[in-house]
């Protein structure tokens, strides 16, 4: 091999490589991190969306089945108040869901090397 080529592949490969890793913790607890709480807050927003614990609460006083007299607006009520907790409830859970996965992933590499240097130690 040539001088010129065993340059350029020992640049390519090891110096870039070695860039990578030595990028990897900024760019994990930074664009990685932003990418990761962004999809995470989109997708309880999303929940919220399936749920319509918005509608529920904006037509909470309104009568289910175009029922106004009086058992059927009580019945309405109390139904879309349970309807409103359930789902409320369901939210909770996934949002506490979302932000375990946050914490997850900020906590991940942190582990990993715990993970190594124990290992290592036992050996």
């Amino acid at each position: 091999m040539n001088s010129k080529i065993q340059s350029t592949l020992f640049k390519d490969v090891f110096l870039d490589l070695g860039r990578e890793i030595l990028y990897f913790p900024v760019w994990w607890y930074s664009a990685g991190f932003r990418k990761t709480a962004a999809s995470r807050l989109e997708s309880i927003k999303s929940m919220e969306m399936r749920l319509g614990l918005k509608i529920w609460l904006i037509n909470i006083f309104k009568p289910m089945f175009g029922q106004y007299d009086i058992p059927g607006k009580i019945i309405s009520f109390f139904m879309r108040v349970f309807q409103i907790i359930a789902r409320g409830l369901i939210l909770i859970f996934w949002s506490a869901l979302m932000f375990t996965l946050i914490i997850v992933w900020l906590c991940f590499p942190v582990i990993i090397i715990l993970g190594i240097v124990i290992n290592l130690a036992a050996l």
